[in-house]
């Protein structure tokens, strides 16, 4: 695969990534981090996507796995 294609597919990766976060704007950085795991993203790509610091992060990932994953209970 050409060096260019892998770029792209990465900046494909990122783009959907913000736009699955983009529709939960209220939602806590843990919760973000948990949607975006899904992508296997790094650390500093998942920073990118959020606005944060790559420290806050880590933190997020910390706070999930000390507290457990929090899921959305149905109705």
């Amino acid at each position: 695969m050409s060096e260019n294609g892998s770029l792209n597919d990465g900046s494909i990766r990122l783009m959907l990534a913000y736009l699955c976060i983009s529709t939960e704007k209220e939602a806590s950085l843990e919760r973000k981090v948990e949607i975006l795991d899904r992508f296997d993203l790094s650390t500093a790509e998942i920073a990118k996507v959020c606005k944060s610091q790559v420290q806050s992060i880590r933190n997020a990932r910390h706070s999930l796995t000390k507290h457990g994953q929090k899921s959305k209970r149905t109705k």
